[in-house]
C-alpha cells in the first residue's frame, strides 16, 4: 500500500516522499482523520465576534463569554442567544481595527482587555451579572496573561499615550493593586527589540516580541522577576499567531513556523509548508485578521488565515500542525475567528431552543457539544459562534509524483482506495514531463472487488482521492500498473 505521508507543498510533486495534497483533513500517524464541519452554534451578537472564552466556576459549571467591537457577552444555553452583559454606557465599548478582546481567569473572577483604547473589564463569577472597569487603575492593554500570582497587561497605555515594549503586572494575588512598588506590583521596559506581540503566561512569562523573544522568571523582593533574553535570531511578526499549550508557544516569524519550548525555537514549517504559505497563499495585507490556537485533544495547532483566493478579506483557510507528529495539513473554512471553548450543559427543553429537528441539530446527540464542560473547538464567523461539530467536510489527498516505469510510458490499470466510512472517488493525474500541466483521468465508483478500474498511461502518474460523507480515516491506496514501452 502507498501510505499517506507528510503533507509537503514546499517540496516539488515530482518524487515528492509524501502528498501534495491534503485539503479538509486532519493530520494521523498513518493517513489523515476527517474533519468535523463548522456549524453555528450561537444566535448572533451585534457586529463580528472578536474573541470567545470560557470559564469554569466553582462548582465546575460553565460560562461562555464573547465580545464584539461594542459588547461583552455572555452564551445562554436555554436560548442561544448572546446576552448583553457589557458595563453602562452606549457604546460600552468601541475596539477599534485590528484589536480584539483578550480574555483571562483568576480565582473567580474573568479579566478582559479591548486594546489601549478600553479599560481592564472584570466580571466576578456568581455575583456579577455584567461587567464593569476593574478598579484600581491598571493599565490599558493589548495582551493579559496571568503568571502565577499576578495578572501581566503588556503593549500598555496609562493615559500618556501607547508604549508597545512595556510590560505591567499586579500585585501579588492582588488584581486591584496597581501601584509600582507597592505588593510587588511593578513594570518592566523593553526598548531594543520592537513592540510585544504576544505573551504566554504559567510559571513565569512568555513575551514574545518582534526582534526577541523573553523570559521573566519569579525571583522574589526586591527584583521581583527576572528579565532574560533567551531568543534574539528572531521574533515574532503576526500577534494573531501565537498560541500554545502549556509552555510550548508556536508563533510565525519572518522566515516561517516555529515552536519555543521555554528555552530556544525549533523550526516546524522549514521546507515543509514556509514557502507555501509565506510565498503563495498568505495574503500579508490582511495580518491582523489571523488568529490561532491549540487543540489538545487533537494534538494540533491551527492557524486561521486570509488567502490570496479570498474575494471579501474574510479568512478562507486553516493551517493544521499535528505537534506530536511534525505533520501538517490545510483545510477551506471561512471563519472570522478560531478558539477552543468548554461547552454549557444542555437539558432536553434546551434542545428545542437549537432546533425543533433532531436532524436539523448541529450535531448528533451524543456529541460533546450538548454535555456541560466539555471541550470544543471552534471559533466564530461574523456575529455568530461556531463549533467544529458537524457531519466531516469534503476532502481530497493526493500522492506525490512519480515515474512508475523510469524512461517509459506506463499504465495504471487498477486502483485500490483505503479508507474508513463515507464515499470515494478516484482520479489519476499524468503527465508526460515535469514541466507539462497535470491531467487528471476520473474513474468510476470502488467495485465489488474493492478497486476503481483505469486505463491511465503517461510518464509521470499521481492518485487523487475525494472523501465525501461520514468518511474517517484514508489511509492510502494501492496500484495495478504495467509499462507500454518507450515512446
Amino acid at each position: 500500500m502507498i501510505t499517506f505521508g507528510e503533507w509537503l507543498p514546499d517540496q516539488p510533486d515530482f518524487s515528492n516522499a509524501g502528498v501534495v495534497e491534503a485539503t479538509n483533513v486532519i493530520p494521523a500517524a498513518n493517513g489523515y482523520r476527517s474533519l468535523p464541519g463548522f456549524v453555528q452554534y450561537s444566535n448572533a451578537a451585534s457586529n463580528t465576534i472578536l474573541n470567545i472564552f470560557a470559564a469554569k466556576q466553582n462548582d465546575g459549571s460553565v460560562k461562555l463569554f464573547a465580545g464584539d467591537s461594542a459588547k461583552l457577552y455572555s452564551f445562554n444555553a436555554g436560548t442561544t442567544n448572546l446576552d448583553d452583559i457589557s458595563k453602562a454606557g452606549t457604546p460600552a465599548y468601541d475596539l477599534v481595527s485590528g484589536e480584539r478582546w483578550g480574555f483571562v481567569q483568576f480565582g473567580d473572577t474573568i479579566i478582559a482587555s479591548g486594546g489601549s483604547g478600553e479599560e481592564l473589564q472584570k466580571f466576578q463569577l456568581g455575583i456579577d451579572s455584567a461587567f464593569s472597569d476593574l478598579s484600581g487603575t491598571p493599565p490599558k492593554a493589548d495582551f493579559l496573561a496571568v503568571v502565577r500570582d499576578f495578572v501581566w497587561t503588556a503593549n500598555i497605555d496609562e493615559g500618556s499615550g501607547r508604549v508597545p515594549y512595556k510590560v505591567r503586572w499586579s500585585g501579588f494575588n492582588d488584581i486591584t493593586s496597581w501601584v509600582s512598588g507597592t505588593d510587588q506590583s511593578d513594570f518592566q521596559e523593553i526598548p531594543d527589540a520592537g513592540a510585544i506581540t504576544g505573551m504566554v503566561g504559567g510559571e513565569y512569562c512568555t513575551i514574545l516580541m518582534e526582534r526577541a523573544i523573553i523570559r521573566a522568571t519569579y525571583s522574589g523582593p526586591p527584583l521581583i522577576w527576572q528579565f532574560d533574553k533567551v531568543e534574539t535570531a528572531r521574533g515574532c511578526q503576526v500577534p494573531g499567531s501565537v498560541c500554545n499549550i502549556g509552555h510550548m508557544v508556536f508563533y510565525l516569524s519572518d522566515d516561517g513556523f516555529y515552536m519555543f519550548d521555554g528555552t530556544r525555537s525549533q523550526p516546524i514549517g522549514a521546507e515543509k509548508v514556509n514557502r507555501f504559505f509565506l510565498e503563495d497563499d498568505f495574503n500579508i495585507s490582511y495580518k491582523d485578521k489571523m488568529t490561532s490556537t491549540v487543540d489538545p485533544q487533537n494534538q494540533i495547532a491551527i492557524w486561521s488565515y486570509v488567502s490570496n483566493s479570498s474575494i471579501d478579506g474574510t479568512p478562507d483557510r486553516l493551517l493544521i500542525f499535528n505537534y506530536a507528529l511534525n505533520r501538517w495539513s490545510l483545510a477551506n473554512v471561512r471563519n472570522d475567528l478560531i478558539a477552543p471553548f468548554f461547552t454549557p450543559g444542555y437539558t432536553l427543553e434546551d434542545l428545542d431552543n437549537l432546533s425543533s429537528s433532531v436532524d436539523a441539530l448541529p450535531a448528533s446527540l451524543d456529541s460533546a457539544l450538548y454535555k456541560g464542560g466539555q471541550f470544543i473547538f471552534g471559533g466564530a464567523l461574523g456575529g455568530n459562534i461556531h463549533a467544529f461539530s458537524g457531519s466531516p467536510i469534503a476532502a481530497t489527498v493526493t500522492t506525490g509524483e512519480a515515474a512508475v516505469q523510469v524512461g517509459n510510458h506506463a499504465i495504471i490499470t487498477r486502483v485500490y482506495p483505503y479508507h474508513e466510512g463515507g464515499d470515494v472517488a478516484i482520479s489519476v493525474g499524468l503527465r508526460g514531463t515535469p514541466t507539462d500541466l497535470v491531467s487528471y483521468v476520473s474513474g468510476g465508483n470502488t467495485n465489488a472487488s474493492g478497486f476503481v478500474p483505469f486505463r491511465a498511461h503517461d510518464r509521470y502518474h499521481r492518485v487523487k482521492m475525494e472523501l465525501t460523507g461520514d468518511w474517517s480515516y484514508a489511509h492510502g491506496v494501492d496500484i495495478d500498473v504495467r509499462a507500454v514501452g518507450r515512446r
